[in-house]
């Protein structure tokens, strides 16, 4: 110890060395960061990088509210099957396992994530989608 104190370090490899946690606006960075929704949801672009809980009121995904690259992990809270809706104007929300658009149930207890190529177009893949 050279008595400095190191918040980052780059190594002589070209490596990072955080001396504490590594966060940004949306919290710690080894954390998929969990918000809980109590009624029916529309996703907003705070959401991306999430996990959203519900236990009632289905989910709706925007058209136009995400980008490139973001994505959003869903958990069903209940037994009891919920919806995830295509928002107005969103092209497509396709489902992996069937590779159709469109609505979707969400089975009790399901989990599933959103992937977006483009604003108006994602992809969902997880356990309960029919």
């Amino acid at each position: 110890d050279n008595g400095v104190n190191e918040g980052l370090r780059i190594t002589s490899a070209g490596n990072g060395e955080f001396g504490g946690t590594v966060s940004d606006s949306k919290g710690d960075l080894r954390k998929i960061i969990f918000k809980q929704e109590s009624s029916a949801y529309t996703l907003v672009a705070a959401d991306a990088g999430k996990a959203i809980e519900i236990a009632t009121g289905g989910i709706t995904v925007p058209n136009g509210v995400f980008g490139s690259g973001d994505a959003i992990t869903i958990i069903n809270d209940s037994g009891s099957s919920q919806s995830i809706t295509k928002g107005t104007g969103l092209g497509s929300l396709f489902n992996v396992a069937t590779g159709t658009s469109g609505n979707l149930t969400f089975a009790g207890r399901g989990m599933a994530t959103i992937y977006f190529v483009n604003s108006t177009t994602c992809y969902i893949s997880g356990g309960g989608l029919s």
